[in-house]
This record gives C-alpha cells, structure tokens and sequence, in this order.
C-alpha cells in the first residue's frame, strides 16, 4: 500500500512521528519502526522519526499489505464491573487505562471485547469496532459508560445525548486553588492549531459547557465536581487548562509532573438518563476509585 500525505500549514514544525499517528491509524511505535526500515519517505528521502516537518512536504508510506491486515475482534472474557442491566442496556464502571473500542492496532482488552463476551446482543451503528457504545471516555479515565444492546435502544440514547439531556458528572482533582466555589467555563473546542494531536478553546471551534463545583480546597490543590452540558473531545480537560487548573496527572495538558498520581485525576462518576423501553429515569453512580482516594488522603494530610 503506498499513502502519501502532504503537510499543510498548519502542521509546520510537528515531528513527522506524532504527525503520522494523528493522520493515519498506527501507533507511534509502528510509525517509528516504519521509518527506520526505510518504508516512510519524505520527499523521496530517508528522515528520522524526529523530522520536523516544513510546509507542502510530502511523506509517503510504503506499508506492506500484510502489516496492515486487521485480526478480527474477538469476544474476550474480561471480568466486568457492571453497575446496572437489564434486556435493553448496560452501564459498565470501566477501569482506568482501558480502551472503549478496538484501535488499528490494539484489537484485544478493550471494553468492546469485554462487553461482546457478556452480551448475546449489541447494538452494531459503529460498526464491528465500536459494537454497542454509545459515548466513550478516554483510556486514562475510569467510571460509568452506556452500552447498548440494540439499535433501537442505541438510537433512543444517541438522541438523548444530542439534546443534551443526559446528565454525566465527574469528579476531578487539579492544579492550584480555584477561588469560586462553583461556575460555568463556556469556551469553544477545536483542534489546537500549535498541536493537532491535541484539543485546546479556539475561536470557531465547538460551542462547549462545562459546569463545576468545588468540592474541596487543598494548599496546592482542589477538588472538583465537572457536569458536561456539551460533550467534547477532552472536554473537561480542555476547559480545566483554559481555566489555568489543569488536571493533575495529565501528560497531555500540562507539563507539571504529579507526586501523587500517574495518570489523570479524573473518572466518570454519575450518568442519568430517560431508559429507552421502560421511559423511568435511571441515575447510575459510581464511588471514587482508589487511586483517586488516595490522592485525597495524600491531599488532606499535607499541613
């Protein structure tokens, strides 16, 4: 397979290496190993993974068809927290550092995997890799996400999270004190123009809302409670930085490495919503998880 791809202007300067990630579907360790064995070219040249790319430069990918081959996704018999079900739908408290779906090169111990070995039906409008979800959350966060065990049931949720009448709360703990003690960051999302890997607040990005609470104030630290009105791409990470309170822990979205963490601290902690079949409101709730407990603990006892 050859795939060529040329560098706007906006992705000036990137390393080729974190470009490609972003614009293709293979991980940075594939990337890397692709391009010391001479199969990514730009400009017709060999470059490091390190390249840093200047603007109309054209990178072709000279990948082998059997490297790309997808294995079939196949149902796993991963142990499941799940907190509610019945005949329609799922919610399932999913761990932190686990993927909600299949990637083009992570097809097994994800929540799909788990989630087809325990149901006998799923909902498939995302298809054979996103079998059942309905929204997602990142890999790094834990907490409660809807599965879906038909269409119908999936089309009625999908239409309740458009209209913005799920209710979806999460609790998270950042940098610095946050001086009031609850408020609303509306602040729209894109991708960061400095970093396309990356979402930031820009001008004519996505109308996005985020209300939050404070919880708890520590010397360095604070405790908060995040509702998401809209439900962007790293929302609440995004709009914790615009705020100048990024989460603790995060690689992504601040530089300040944690002493109390590895990984964000952040989970999914309530989900309610209008069951599709039985028209009740179902409110789902999780407790906080112990690596976020111990942050706290750790938190409160610093004099």
């Amino acid at each position: 397979m050859i795939k060529q791809i040329i560098v706007e202007p906006e992705e000036v300067n990137q390393r080729m290496d974190k470009l490609l990630v972003m614009k293709t579907d293979y991980s940075r360790q594939q990337i890397q190993s692709y391009i010391k064995n001479g199969s990514i070219l730009v400009n017709g040249q060999v470059a490091k993974p390190n390249y840093k790319c200047k603007e109309a430069d054209t990178i072709t990918l000279h990948i082998q068809e059997e490297a790309v081959k997808e294995k079939p996704i196949e149902a796993e018999n991963i142990p499941l927290d799940i907190v509610y079900e019945d005949n329609a739908l799922l919610v399932v408290n999913k761990p932190r550092g686990m993927l909600v779906h299949p990637t083009h090169h992570v097809r097994t111990g994800t929540l799909v995997n788990a989630v087809k070995y325990h149901c006998k039906t799923l909902s498939d409008v995302g298809g054979e890799e996103r079998e059942g979800i309905v929204h997602r959350l990142d890999q790094d966060t834990s907490g409660v996400i809807i599965i879906a065990k038909n269409n119908d049931v999936h089309a009625h949720l999908k239409e309740q999270f458009q209209a913005r009448t799920v209710t979806r709360i999460y609790e998270a703990i950042v940098y610095g004190v946050v001086p009031h003690d609850q408020g609303v960051v509306r602040a729209p999302i894109g991708r960061n123009p400095k970093n396309r890997l990356e979402m930031a607040v820009v001008e004519g990005g996505k109308e996005s809302e985020t209300k939050f609470r404070v919880l708890e104030r520590f010397q360095q630290y604070t405790h908060v409670e995040c509702e998401l009105i809209t439900g962007r791409t790293h929302q609440i990470r995004v709009h914790m930085k615009y705020m100048n309170h990024p989460i603790i822990g995060d690689e992504v979205y601040t530089k300040k490495k944690s002493p109390y963490i590895k990984g964000q601290a952040l989970f999914a902690k309530k989900v309610s919503f209008v069951h599709p079949v039985l028209k009740e409101q179902i409110t789902v709730e999780v407790e906080q998880p112990s690596y976020f407990k111990s942050v706290i603990e750790k938190l409160q006892n610093i004099t």
